[in-house]
């Protein structure tokens, strides 16, 4: 790809990221909080692209100097050192000139989201329900090595344990894009707890992880809401069956129903409820986006298919199989107890390597 090409696309980033800047600074922009807060997002979004440009045009400078005094030098000795310098400077162009073309594809809008993971048992009965516990604690441990709040916000627990369904919210910096990876069914090969004779059993869950939806997203009415009061179940101390804080929102337009009991107070509920419905309502629409890209690509990492068979971990050759890139692992132990970095940044290359070559700039 040539420089000009690459430096013709920074420049109008730059533009724009100075447009942005200034916009930023006016009174009527200010005071209209969502206008505001969309072009400072914006504004955070453009700005390492802007520091990449700074970088590139500095280096490009300085290999045009080196290649002045190579041309101009008599000075054997001084050659030599402008040829070196001009070696290792012309050797950095092209890690940096890649870096720059990820930067400059179009980002999803949802990635710098947080999330709503849904975990839900699949087929093989009661050891489905404790796989679906065990990609939980997974999934937990791996958001408290990022620095990620989780918050659970409804539970059905499994007969022997484990989840029937469980659903949580994730909030930090970036969560959707690194998260969203982990949609589909997970597959788990092992001998059961409540096998006798010890034979490996297949059991399945399934993972579906949404962008959770701000109120600047979707608009939500009132009149559309039906609110339901009713007693909690499950833990919760005294107040459980005793105090009507469970909340059951009814988006009548749509059917959806979310409902909330993790807590004991109804107005933290309510509200937790709200972030939800609004989550969902807002992932309807999000998901045919995600179908119609789908539609367009032979492959891709991330299409948001919660009923495609992405990975597979066999416990008793201690392997984990993400079946999308044909990785394989064998350091399940690690990868059960949150160490899902590596599945996740390769994923990440894949899914890069694939928009470049859609872009035409690799």
């Amino acid at each position: 790809m040539s420089d000009n090409f690459i430096l013709d696309k920074l420049k109008g980033v730059q533009h724009r990221f100075e447009e942005v800047g200034n916009l930023l600074m006016q009174p009527d922009i200010v005071s209209d909080m969502k206008r505001y807060v969309q072009l400072n997002k914006e504004y955070k979004e453009l700005d390492p692209i802007v520091k990449a440009y700074k970088d590139y045009a500095n280096l490009l400078s300085n290999i045009k100097d080196a290649k002045s005094i190579l041309s101009a030098e008599k000075d054997d000795e001084l050659r030599e050192m402008a040829k070196a310098e001009l070696d290792d400077l012309i050797e950095k162009v092209e890690p940096l000139e890649n870096e720059i073309k990820l930067l400059l594809l179009p980002a999803d809008p949802e990635d710098a989201k947080s999330a709503v993971v849904e975990i839900r048992a699949g087929t093989g009965g009661d050891e489905a329900s404790i796989f679906a516990g065990d990609l939980f604690r997974m999934y937990t441990k791996y958001c408290e090595i990022k620095g990620w709040r989780t918050e659970v916000t409804s539970i059905t627990e499994g007969t022997v344990g484990g989840y029937k369904e469980i659903i949580f919210s994730v909030t930090g910096d970036g969560v959707y894009g690194i998260l969203k990876y982990e949609s589909g069914v997970h597959r788990v090969q092992r001998v059961p707890q409540t096998e006798t004779q010890g034979r490996v059993h297949t059991s399945a869950a399934t993972v579906a992880v949404l962008p959770e939806a701000d109120e600047f997203d979707i608009e939500l009415k009132q009149e559309d809401i039906r609110k339901d009061t009713y007693c909690s179940s499950g833990p919760g101390g005294q107040s459980v069956n005793t105090t009507y804080s469970a909340i059951r929102l009814t988006h009548i337009p749509s059917g959806l129903v979310v409902t909330c009991q993790d807590e004991k107070s109804q107005l933290k509920n309510l509200d937790k409820a709200m972030k939800e419905l609004r989550t969902r309502l807002y992932n309807l629409e999000y998901q045919k986006r995600m179908d119609a890209m789908a539609a367009k690509r032979k492959t891709m990492v991330s299409t948001g298919d919660r009923s495609a068979k992405i990975r597979t971990y066999n416990y008793p050759q201690g392997r984990v199989t993400d079946h999308r890139i044909n990785l394989t692992l064998y350091n399940l132990q690690s990868i059960v107890n949150g160490d899902i970095e590596e599945i996740i940044a390769k994923l990440q290359m894949a899914e890069n390597a694939e928009r470049l070559k859609e872009s035409g700039m690799n």
